[in-house]
């Protein structure tokens, strides 16, 4: 097969060319022109698949639900906004929901469902800190345990590839240490950390922050907390939500501003409502939600946020035309940042030869005229 356009995202602009694709890989970049396409796209920008490392569901499903059919549908439905792998998000629960959330999860996977692949899960809580936990269910939170996460792991079948964890609970930096040396990215989040134990995190192991700004110590001039090390910690990687409810398009732009075009991610930390009208509610984690107009989510009984239903191609939308982040930045924050941070950047993240054949074909509104999942147009 053979696409092109006369706008090929490729070396960090668009050009004109024409992208050969055999089965689910790219194996040739030619020249505008070169030979008939099978598609040609005119001047639409071609870019690569976003990959939204922190995603709980949506049209429904939550990842803790456990419903194969349910995960099979999100799996279909977010290739209409680009996405082309996802991180399967767990929010804190007991212990038998998270199991059951794994293994369901490590088992669709092993079906090769249609739609954007299941890259692996991530894994939010339940070891955080009760004052920064934001709309994770308190009755939850347990303390750091290798033992435990263990046995996640083994339910997981070694799909748990990112935990979320507040360091300052971790005592001795024990769970920290095994995760960050058994294949697993620390992400410090729903924590309150201060920069100092923010940095011996890293120095333990921690690669990550988790939705900057939301869930955390906050900044101040004098106790920087773990926004600052977010900002500062120049080769940490940091996610943030994209949605400007979460934070504004000027908190958007500052921090891209500072974690540069290779460390910053874009994350949707869309829920089960995504996809529903404004005021639908639904169960999180055991407690009430409901869908703001502006497409928040938020718990009815104390009003806080408890996450998005945000699109990733509006995210990217978001921070071009509203938080005004540089193209580059942007597109980076959603593809081949976190491939890097997942060791996935030697197939995924970009249009290049020898890589999947993961392929976003963007209007100038930034909706999505087609999806390529592994070579496979998905409209």
């Amino acid at each position: 097969m053979l696409i092109q356009s006369s706008r090929v995202w490729l070396g960090g602009d668009f050009y004109p060319a024409e992208i050969e694709i055999t089965k689910d890989k790219i194996t040739r970049i030619l020249p505008y022109g070169t030979r008939k396409p099978t598609h040609d796209y005119g001047s639409q920008r071609i870019v690569p698949g976003f990959l939204d490392i922190h995603c709980h569901g949506a049209y429904g499903f939550d990842t803790n639900y456990a419903n194969p059919a349910g995960l099979k549908k999100w799996l279909k439905g977010v290739v209409h906004e680009g996405v082309t792998g996802l991180m399967c998000t767990t929010i804190t629960e007991k212990k038998a929901v998270l199991l059951k959330a794994v293994k369901n999860v490590a088992a669709v996977r092993k079906t090769n469902p249609k739609g954007a692949a299941i890259l692996g899960i991530h894994f939010e809580g339940p070891y955080l800190d009760m004052k920064y936990k934001g709309a994770q269910p308190p009755e939850a939170i347990v303390p750091c345990s290798v033992t435990e996460f263990e046995e996640y792991q083994k339910a997981a079948d070694n799909l748990i590839k990112i935990i979320t964890l507040a360091p300052e609970h971790d005592p001795d930096m024990a769970l920290t240490r095994y995760c960050s040396t058994h294949g697993v990215v620390v992400s410090m989040g729903h924590s309150g950390a201060t920069f100092d134990e923010a940095v011996i995190a890293v120095g333990n192991g921690a690669r990550s922050i988790t939705h900057t700004y939301n869930g955390m110590s906050p900044f101040n001039h004098r106790a920087n907390g773990l926004v600052g090390a977010a900002l500062r910690l120049d080769n940490v990687y940091s996610e943030v939500i994209c949605d400007c409810n979460h934070s504004t398009p000027e908190a958007l732009h500052i921090f891209f501003q500072a974690k540069g075009k290779d460390h910053g991610i874009m994350i949707s930390d869309a829920l089960m409502c995504k996809g529903y009208k404004p005021g639908t509610k639904f169960l999180f984690g055991g407690h009430e939600i409901v869908i703001y107009p502006d497409g928040s989510a938020h718990l009815t009984e104390t009003k806080s946020l408890a996450g998005s239903t945000m699109r990733t191609n509006e995210g990217l939308r978001n921070l071009v035309e509203r938080a005004q982040v540089p193209f580059e930045t942007a597109l980076n924050a959603c593809t081949i940042n976190p491939a890097t941070l997942l060791g996935l950047e030697d197939h995924l993240g970009k249009i290049c030869v020898g890589y999947d054949a993961d392929i976003v074909v963007l209007k100038d509104d930034y909706s999505v005229e087609e999806t390529y999942c592994k070579g496979k147009a998905q409209f």
